[in-house]
Protein backbone atom coordinates (compact mmCIF):
# COMPACT_ATOMS: atom_id res chain seq x y z
CA UNK A 1 0.00 0.00 0.00
CA UNK A 2 2.81 2.35 0.90
CA UNK A 3 4.53 1.61 -2.41
CA UNK A 4 1.34 2.44 -4.26
CA UNK A 5 1.08 5.79 -2.46
CA UNK A 6 4.66 6.56 -3.33
CA UNK A 7 3.98 5.80 -6.97
CA UNK A 8 0.89 8.08 -6.95
CA UNK A 9 2.77 10.91 -5.30
CA UNK A 10 5.64 10.47 -7.75
CA UNK A 11 3.11 10.79 -10.59
CA UNK A 12 1.75 14.06 -9.13
CA UNK A 13 -1.60 12.61 -8.05
CA UNK A 14 -3.27 12.74 -4.66
CA UNK A 15 -4.99 9.81 -3.15
CA UNK A 16 -7.93 10.05 -0.77
CA UNK A 17 -6.42 7.45 1.55
CA UNK A 18 -3.14 9.37 1.90
CA UNK A 19 -3.20 11.26 5.22
CA UNK A 20 -0.67 13.82 4.03
CA UNK A 21 -2.67 14.61 0.86
CA UNK A 22 -5.87 14.97 2.88
CA UNK A 23 -4.22 17.42 5.29
CA UNK A 24 -2.57 19.57 2.61
CA UNK A 25 -5.36 19.34 0.10
CA UNK A 26 -5.18 18.87 -3.68
CA UNK A 27 -2.07 19.65 -5.62
CA UNK A 28 -2.07 23.27 -6.84
CA UNK A 29 -2.19 23.85 -10.55
CA UNK A 30 -3.96 20.64 -11.47
CA UNK A 31 -6.66 20.34 -8.85
CA UNK A 32 -7.45 17.08 -7.26
CA UNK A 33 -6.55 14.98 -10.22
CA UNK A 34 -3.90 16.78 -12.23
CA UNK A 35 -0.65 18.68 -12.10
CA UNK A 36 2.62 17.72 -10.61
CA UNK A 37 2.49 17.25 -6.91
CA UNK A 38 5.15 19.41 -5.26
CA UNK A 39 5.14 16.98 -2.35
CA UNK A 40 6.05 13.93 -4.44
CA UNK A 41 9.62 13.81 -3.15
CA UNK A 42 9.10 15.64 0.08
CA UNK A 43 7.12 12.91 1.83
CA UNK A 44 7.93 9.85 -0.29
CA UNK A 45 10.84 8.84 2.00
CA UNK A 46 9.45 10.19 5.22
CA UNK A 47 6.92 7.88 6.87
CA UNK A 48 4.20 9.18 9.10
CA UNK A 49 5.10 9.78 12.74
CA UNK A 50 5.03 6.55 14.73
CA UNK A 51 5.29 4.38 11.63
CA UNK A 52 8.20 2.52 10.17
CA UNK A 53 8.77 2.28 6.44
CA UNK A 54 7.71 -1.00 4.90
CA UNK A 55 10.64 -1.00 2.46
CA UNK A 56 14.11 0.22 3.28
CA UNK A 57 17.25 0.25 1.20
CA UNK A 58 20.23 -1.33 2.96
CA UNK A 59 23.72 -0.80 1.59
CA UNK A 60 26.02 -3.79 1.92
CA UNK A 61 29.71 -3.02 2.25
CA UNK A 62 32.56 -5.09 0.78
CA UNK A 63 33.65 -8.12 2.81
CA UNK A 64 37.19 -8.57 4.08
CA UNK A 65 39.38 -11.03 2.20
CA UNK A 66 40.32 -13.81 4.66
CA UNK A 67 42.18 -16.14 2.32
CA UNK A 68 45.58 -15.01 3.56
CA UNK A 69 46.72 -14.69 7.12
CA UNK A 70 46.64 -11.22 8.49
CA UNK A 71 50.11 -9.84 9.17
CA UNK A 72 50.75 -9.25 12.85
CA UNK A 73 51.76 -5.75 13.88
CA UNK A 74 55.48 -5.36 14.38
CA UNK A 75 55.07 -4.26 18.00
CA UNK A 76 53.00 -7.34 18.71
CA UNK A 77 55.61 -9.43 16.94
CA UNK A 78 58.29 -8.02 19.25
CA UNK A 79 56.11 -8.65 22.28
CA UNK A 80 55.41 -12.25 21.24
CA UNK A 81 59.11 -12.87 20.56
CA UNK A 82 60.10 -11.50 23.98
CA UNK A 83 57.41 -13.39 25.88
CA UNK A 84 57.90 -16.71 24.04
CA UNK A 85 58.15 -19.69 26.41
CA UNK A 86 61.45 -21.55 26.24
CA UNK A 87 61.15 -24.93 27.97
CA UNK A 88 64.15 -26.09 30.02
CA UNK A 89 66.35 -28.75 28.48
CA UNK A 90 66.09 -32.18 30.16
CA UNK A 91 69.14 -33.43 32.02
CA UNK A 92 68.97 -36.77 30.15
CA UNK A 93 68.15 -37.00 26.48
CA UNK A 94 64.80 -38.73 25.92
CA UNK A 95 66.45 -41.18 23.52
CA UNK A 96 68.69 -42.41 26.36
CA UNK A 97 65.77 -43.14 28.68
CA UNK A 98 64.28 -46.64 28.74
CA UNK A 99 61.11 -47.02 26.76
CA UNK A 100 57.96 -47.12 28.85
CA UNK A 101 56.53 -50.59 29.35
CA UNK A 102 53.83 -51.46 26.91
CA UNK A 103 50.46 -52.22 28.46
CA UNK A 104 49.70 -55.94 28.64
CA UNK A 105 47.50 -57.12 25.82
CA UNK A 106 44.49 -59.18 26.69
CA UNK A 107 44.27 -62.55 24.97
CA UNK A 108 41.34 -62.85 22.66
CA UNK A 109 39.40 -66.00 21.99
CA UNK A 110 41.12 -66.41 18.61
CA UNK A 111 44.60 -66.34 20.19
CA UNK A 112 43.61 -68.95 22.78
CA UNK A 113 42.16 -71.16 20.03
CA UNK A 114 45.34 -70.88 17.93
CA UNK A 115 47.51 -71.66 20.95
CA UNK A 116 45.55 -74.83 21.69
CA UNK A 117 45.80 -75.88 18.04
CA UNK A 118 49.58 -75.30 18.02
CA UNK A 119 49.99 -77.37 21.19
CA UNK A 120 47.96 -80.20 19.63
CA UNK A 121 50.06 -80.09 16.44
CA UNK A 122 53.37 -80.40 18.31
CA UNK A 123 52.01 -83.10 20.61
CA UNK A 124 50.24 -85.39 18.12
CA UNK A 125 52.75 -85.37 15.24
CA UNK A 126 56.14 -87.04 15.12
CA UNK A 127 57.44 -85.13 12.09
CA UNK A 128 57.37 -81.31 11.96
CA UNK A 129 59.12 -79.59 9.05
CA UNK A 130 59.49 -75.80 8.65
CA UNK A 131 59.41 -74.26 5.15
CA UNK A 132 59.61 -70.67 3.95
CA UNK A 133 56.20 -69.41 2.83
CA UNK A 134 56.93 -67.89 -0.57
CA UNK A 135 54.43 -66.24 -2.88
CA UNK A 136 52.88 -69.34 -4.42
CA UNK A 137 49.87 -69.10 -6.66
CA UNK A 138 46.62 -70.48 -5.33
CA UNK A 139 46.66 -73.29 -7.91
CA UNK A 140 50.22 -74.42 -7.07
CA UNK A 141 49.53 -74.29 -3.34
CA UNK A 142 46.34 -76.33 -3.74
CA UNK A 143 48.15 -78.92 -5.89
CA UNK A 144 51.00 -79.27 -3.40
CA UNK A 145 48.55 -79.53 -0.50
CA UNK A 146 46.72 -82.32 -2.35
CA UNK A 147 49.96 -84.23 -3.06
CA UNK A 148 51.04 -83.99 0.57
CA UNK A 149 47.64 -85.07 1.84
CA UNK A 150 47.93 -88.30 -0.18
CA UNK A 151 50.76 -89.31 2.17
CA UNK A 152 48.93 -87.97 5.27
CA UNK A 153 51.14 -84.89 5.48
CA UNK A 154 49.23 -81.76 6.48
CA UNK A 155 50.12 -78.14 5.79
CA UNK A 156 49.65 -75.71 8.70
CA UNK A 157 50.10 -71.91 8.82
CA UNK A 158 50.20 -70.01 12.14
CA UNK A 159 51.06 -66.34 12.90
CA UNK A 160 54.48 -65.82 14.46
CA UNK A 161 53.12 -63.62 17.25
CA UNK A 162 51.27 -66.69 18.56
CA UNK A 163 53.78 -69.41 17.58
CA UNK A 164 56.94 -67.83 19.02
CA UNK A 165 55.62 -67.40 22.61
CA UNK A 166 54.59 -71.06 22.57
CA UNK A 167 58.05 -72.20 21.40
CA UNK A 168 59.81 -70.06 24.02
CA UNK A 169 58.03 -71.89 26.83
CA UNK A 170 58.39 -75.40 25.37
CA UNK A 171 61.16 -77.89 24.62
CA UNK A 172 61.18 -76.75 20.99
CA UNK A 173 62.79 -73.38 21.73
CA UNK A 174 65.81 -74.25 19.55
CA UNK A 175 63.50 -74.03 16.53
CA UNK A 176 62.98 -70.28 17.06
CA UNK A 177 65.73 -69.18 14.58
CA UNK A 178 63.80 -70.91 11.78
CA UNK A 179 60.69 -68.77 12.22
CA UNK A 180 61.65 -65.56 10.41
CA UNK A 181 58.98 -64.02 8.22
CA UNK A 182 56.17 -66.19 6.90
CA UNK A 183 56.53 -69.93 7.45
CA UNK A 184 54.63 -73.14 6.65
CA UNK A 185 54.57 -76.23 8.87
CA UNK A 186 54.44 -79.68 7.25
CA UNK A 187 53.34 -82.17 9.90
CA UNK A 188 52.50 -85.87 9.92
CA UNK A 189 51.85 -88.51 12.54
CA UNK A 190 54.50 -90.78 10.99
CA UNK A 191 57.88 -89.58 9.67
CA UNK A 192 57.14 -89.54 5.92
CA UNK A 193 60.41 -87.78 5.13
CA UNK A 194 61.14 -89.49 1.82
CA UNK A 195 57.75 -88.58 0.35
CA UNK A 196 57.95 -85.01 1.65
CA UNK A 197 61.44 -84.40 0.21
CA UNK A 198 60.38 -85.91 -3.13
CA UNK A 199 57.39 -83.54 -3.35
CA UNK A 200 59.41 -80.49 -2.26
CA UNK A 201 61.97 -81.17 -5.00
CA UNK A 202 59.23 -80.49 -7.55
CA UNK A 203 58.78 -77.03 -5.96
CA UNK A 204 62.35 -75.65 -5.85
CA UNK A 205 61.25 -72.16 -4.78
CA UNK A 206 59.74 -73.54 -1.53
CA UNK A 207 62.88 -74.02 0.60
CA UNK A 208 63.00 -76.47 3.49
CA UNK A 209 64.60 -74.82 6.53
CA UNK A 210 64.61 -77.64 9.07
CA UNK A 211 62.43 -79.22 11.72
CA UNK A 212 62.29 -82.09 14.16
CA UNK A 213 61.51 -85.81 14.04
CA UNK A 214 60.68 -87.64 17.27
CA UNK A 215 61.82 -84.60 19.32
CA UNK A 216 65.17 -84.58 17.48
CA UNK A 217 66.03 -81.33 15.71
CA UNK A 218 67.30 -81.76 12.15
CA UNK A 219 68.58 -79.32 9.58
CA UNK A 220 67.75 -79.37 5.89
CA UNK A 221 70.66 -81.70 5.17
CA UNK A 222 69.58 -83.86 8.09
CA UNK A 223 66.15 -84.32 6.49
CA UNK A 224 67.78 -85.24 3.17
CA UNK A 225 70.05 -87.80 4.86
CA UNK A 226 67.08 -89.20 6.76
CA UNK A 227 65.17 -89.63 3.51
CA UNK A 228 68.01 -91.77 2.10
CA UNK A 229 67.69 -94.30 4.90
CA UNK A 230 65.97 -97.60 4.03
CA UNK A 231 62.39 -98.13 4.99
CA UNK A 232 61.43 -99.59 8.33
CA UNK A 233 60.20 -102.98 6.98
CA UNK A 234 63.47 -103.43 5.09
CA UNK A 235 65.51 -102.61 8.18
CA UNK A 236 63.38 -104.96 10.23
CA UNK A 237 63.95 -107.74 7.67
CA UNK A 238 67.70 -107.14 7.72
CA UNK A 239 67.67 -107.19 11.50
CA UNK A 240 65.71 -110.44 11.62
CA UNK A 241 68.06 -111.97 9.03
CA UNK A 242 71.10 -110.91 11.02
CA UNK A 243 69.69 -112.29 14.25
CA UNK A 244 68.77 -115.57 12.54
CA UNK A 245 72.28 -115.87 11.10
CA UNK A 246 73.82 -115.28 14.50
CA UNK A 247 71.51 -117.85 16.05
CA UNK A 248 72.41 -120.40 13.38
CA UNK A 249 76.10 -119.69 13.79
CA UNK A 250 75.83 -120.04 17.56
CA UNK A 251 74.00 -123.33 17.15
CA UNK A 252 76.67 -124.64 14.79
CA UNK A 253 79.43 -123.59 17.17
CA UNK A 254 77.71 -125.35 20.02
CA UNK A 255 77.27 -128.50 17.93
CA UNK A 256 80.87 -128.52 16.62
CA UNK A 257 82.61 -129.94 19.72
CA UNK A 258 80.14 -132.79 20.38
CA UNK A 259 80.20 -133.77 16.72
CA UNK A 260 83.99 -133.78 16.68
CA UNK A 261 84.09 -135.85 19.86
CA UNK A 262 81.59 -138.31 18.43
CA UNK A 263 83.66 -138.62 15.24
CA UNK A 264 86.82 -139.32 17.19
CA UNK A 265 85.10 -141.93 19.33
CA UNK A 266 83.72 -143.67 16.26
CA UNK A 267 87.19 -143.73 14.71
CA UNK A 268 88.68 -145.12 17.90
CA UNK A 269 86.05 -147.86 18.08
CA UNK A 270 86.76 -148.86 14.45
CA UNK A 271 90.48 -149.03 15.14
CA UNK A 272 89.89 -151.21 18.20
CA UNK A 273 87.70 -153.57 16.23
CA UNK A 274 90.34 -153.86 13.52
CA UNK A 275 92.99 -154.69 16.14
CA UNK A 276 90.77 -157.31 17.76
CA UNK A 277 90.15 -158.94 14.43
CA UNK A 278 93.93 -159.08 13.69
CA UNK A 279 94.69 -160.63 17.14
CA UNK A 280 92.03 -163.29 16.74
CA UNK A 281 93.48 -164.23 13.34
CA UNK A 282 97.18 -164.56 14.49
CA UNK A 283 96.54 -165.90 18.02
CA UNK A 284 99.18 -163.62 19.65
CA UNK A 285 98.15 -160.41 21.26
CA UNK A 286 100.11 -157.33 20.46
CA UNK A 287 102.39 -155.94 23.18
CA UNK A 288 100.68 -153.23 25.16
CA UNK A 289 101.59 -149.71 24.45
CA UNK A 290 104.18 -148.23 26.80
CA UNK A 291 102.69 -145.96 29.41
CA UNK A 292 104.29 -142.56 29.19
CA UNK A 293 105.93 -141.14 32.31
CA UNK A 294 103.82 -138.55 33.95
Amino acid sequence: MFLRLLCLCAAGLSHPSCDLCQELGPTPGRGAGGGVCPRRFSHSWEPAPGRLPTLQTVRYGSKAVTRHRRVMHFQRQKLMAVTEYIPPKPAIHPACLPSPPSPPQEETGLIRLLRREIAAVFQDNRMIAVCQNVALSAEDKLLMRHQLRKHKILMKVFPNQVLKPFLEDSKYQNLLPLFVGHNILLVSEEPKVKEMVRILRTVPFLPLLGGCIDDTILSRQGFINYSKLPSLPLVQGELVGGLTHLTTQTHSLLQHQPLQLTTLLDQYIREQREKDSVVSASGKPDPPDPVPDS
